[in-house]
């Protein structure tokens, strides 16, 4: 018997796998990994469970965990910094705990948050003005096309709003059928004592322009440990750190992106919906054959323009409220935010993503956007 994924994923659903395997050293699980694409058998890999949602019927093939755990210091980074090697299946909010206490910098905005640091890379996780492609310097990927292990720059994972090519996007494969090993990150050493927050985006986020302007220390300076501390207090508000005694818990995290579209579309929304403009890419350099150029240039073209915008927002001004849920369903949206779908208790699958589409149906029916679905989907369809 194996364990039912209902027991491993932190939204409490989802039946049992044909077979488990339990890898506990990168040997095991590059082992595990090459059986399993040998068997051509369907496969996926689980890590904090925090981000997934598993039909409840039994999946007809093999979940490997990732066990590994741990971090050291490494030697690589620039002045002033420190480089971490990470274990993919390192709790992420102990890793952070631990880079506050070492007065190391970079993560401490993302404590709070479930799963496992490898998962980090895959959707480039962020929270509160930091993601993680601003510390990331590398992975550790086992390829699927080799099955062997090579380490991958950061710049070349395609790191995005909540994606990377490593992501296994709604109805879609990964563009790199890969997992993730280990990573490494360089976090700026700064200390434990309290410090002026630069970064706008941290400020704005933790108050620190506005109610908490004071800081810890009078002066609107602050230390990691107080950012950690606020960052957890705040997503406790939120039903966004895991307690059993809690069911707006009991959910994939935030289940909808916020969705990213053109300045067009984003000037037809209500301007109180909250938006953040994408920053445009620059146009890639013209690049001609002597030979055959005709000495005409093209003019340069203006970049298209995007924003991202609330979800949050969109689905609480398309008439669902907190705590939504349809009739008779033991599924509902939090009763503290409406970006997460939660299991009250004994729902299945089927009562997840039925409302799901309904929210997806409704925003786009008030608004004319379709919202995107967060967590990685097995064996589901909305």
């Amino acid at each position: 018997m194996t364990t039912p994924l209902r027991d491993l994923t932190t939204i409490g659903v989802g039946g049992s796998p044909a077979r488990m395997v339990d890898a506990t050293t990168r040997g095991e699980l590059i082992a595990a990994l090459n059986e399993a694409w040998a068997s051509d058998d369907d496969w996926f890999v689980l890590g904090g469970g925090s981000n997934l949602l598993v039909a409840d019927e039994p999946f007809e093939g093999t979940v490997i965990r990732i066990l590994t755990t741990g971090f050291s210091l490494v030697d690589g980074a620039p002045e002033g910094f420190q480089r971490v090697a990470v274990e993919a299946g390192q709790n992420w909010d102990e890793l952070v705990a631990w880079s506050v206490d070492a007065g190391l910098a970079g993560i401490e905005a993302m404590s709070g948050i479930p799963g496992t640091a490898g998962a980090a890379p895959i959707q480039n996780v962020g929270a509160y003005g930091q993601e993680i492609v601003q510390t990331l310097v590398s992975v550790d990927l086992i390829d699927e096309a080799t099955g062997e292990l090579t380490t991958v720059p950061a710049s070349e994972l395609g790191l995005g709003p909540r994606t990377s090519v490593l992501k296994r996007h709604y109805g879609s494969a990964p563009e790199r059928s890969a997992v993730v090993a280990g990573l490494a990150l360089d976090l700026r050493v700064v200390g434990t004592d309290p410090r002026p927050v630069t970064d706008e985006r941290i400020r704005g986020a933790l108050g620190l322009d506005g109610a908490r302007s004071a800081g810890e220390d009078g002066s609107g300076n602050a230390s990691l440990r107080w950012i950690r501390d606020t960052v957890r207090e705040i997503r406790a508000s939120k039903g966004m750190v895991l307690d059993p005694a809690d069911a707006d818990t009991r959910s994939a995290g935030s289940f909808f992106n916020n969705p990213i579209v053109s300045e067009q579309v984003a000037r037809t929304l209500p301007a109180e919906c909250p938006r953040w403009p994408i920053e445009p890419e620059d146009d890639a350099a013209q690049v001609f054959d002597l030979e055959t150029w005709d000495g005409v240039v093209a003019p340069p073209r203006e970049p298209s323009r995007f924003v991202k915008v609330s979800a949050a927002w969109l689905i609480e001004h398309a008439g669902l409220a907190k705590g939504f849920g349809l009739p008779g369903s033991r599924a509902t949206l939090s009763t503290k935010h409406t970006l997460a779908i939660t299991n009250r208790g004994g729902a299945r699958t089927e009562e997840i993503a039925a409302l799901a589409r309904f929210v997806r149906t409704r925003v786009a029916a008030e608004y004319g956007i379709e919202l995107n679905p967060e967590p990685v989907f097995i064996g589901v369809d909305l």
